[in-house]
């Protein structure tokens, strides 16, 4: 079969997953490619490059279950672990952080998740925070030192459970698979004509979702994203008793302390003045008493060994 109907087959296949079901449309390209190798129409090389793309974009079709999330999360954590060391020089503080963290998804619209929601601190100055879909939620020494306030400490917190309530990390990762999925199909043409086998489109497909985490990690999330969380945040607060306001605090200060454009906070987030005059619209729909003077002690106590 000469290459150009190669490519014109392919093309079809490609043109059917864009406009239809993804994972249908896999499955009758799959099915087609070995009907059409039987046939002596194309080639078995042609065929398994077709049948293989068609699965990939089958399996990026598919819904991730909570248990794939909190593994998918996991690698995410281990990437990040990868840069930074968990810091242990204030237990306390950890466990304060975890009961801010608690209070605010027990009182959530998704309280439970595989494996529990989990803050831990990262060893450094640099002013940053991370959320994994598995519920793993970092905060660095340098953001923490930046609160002052338990309130503003549970806005940092809350925008983080917020990411990963609405899923954002899972959203991200199953768009690049779909993605990626399309891609190989569009590799699998010339990798069939470059004698390329199956086993070597595998790993490019295995090697750019390593990729994506990655980016996940160092690029953050979108700007409409940070956005979302902060709007989903303002409603975790108050649902828990939180000032919702101290969010807005918490970014003026970030917003005065605002780092180097391309590093840590800087790079992964909007500016802390776009966040503050997107959210500062929604902080007024919610009523919440003013009990901060409750939780005066208990967070001078838990920082008292410093940060």
């Amino acid at each position: 079969m000469k290459t150009k109907n190669k490519v014109l087959l392919l093309s079809i296949f490609t043109f059917l997953v864009l406009v239809f079901s993804c994972k249908h449309v896999a499955t009758a390209a799959s099915v087609g490619a070995q009907v059409a190798g039987v046939a002596g129409v194309i080639d078995q090389n042609v065929v398994d490059a077709i049948s293989q793309s068609a699965d990939a974009i089958g399996r990026a079709a598919e819904e991730i279950n909570p248990e794939q999330e909190y593994y998918i999360g996991r690698a995410v954590a281990a990437n990040i672990l990868s840069s930074y060391r968990i810091w242990n020089g204030n237990p306390a503080l950890t466990a304060y952080l975890n009961r801010i963290c608690w209070a605010v998804v027990i009182n959530s619209p998704r309280p439970d998740i595989f494996n529990g929601y989990f803050v831990n601190i990262l060893d450094t100055n640099e002013i940053n925070a991370f959320a994994t879909p598995g519920g793993h939620i970092f905060l660095t020494r340098g953001l923490i030192a930046s609160a002052d306030s338990e309130d503003a400490l549970a806005a940092i917190i809350a925008h983080e459970v917020a990411h990963i309530q609405l899923q954002h990390g899972i959203n991200s990762i199953r768009n690049n698979r779909i993605t990626q999925a399309l891609i190989i199909t569009g590799l699998s043409a010339g990798g069939a004509a470059a004698g390329m086998n199956v086993t070597e489109l595998t790993d490019i497909f295995n090697e750019s979702v390593g990729e994506i985490v990655s980016t996940l990690v160092n690029s953050g999330y979108s700007q409409s994203q940070e956005f979302d969380a902060d709007l989903r945040a303002l409603s975790l607060m108050a649902t828990a008793g939180y000032d919702p306001g101290a969010l807005i605090s918490m970014l003026r200060v970030l917003d005065r302390n605002q780092q180097d454009r391309n590093r840590g906070f800087g790079r992964t987030h909007p500016t802390p003045a776009r966040r503050i005059s997107n959210a500062q619209g929604s902080v007024n729909q919610f009523q919440v008493s003013n009990t901060r003077s409750f939780r005066e002690a208990r967070f001078r106590e838990a920082v008292r060994q410093g940060v």
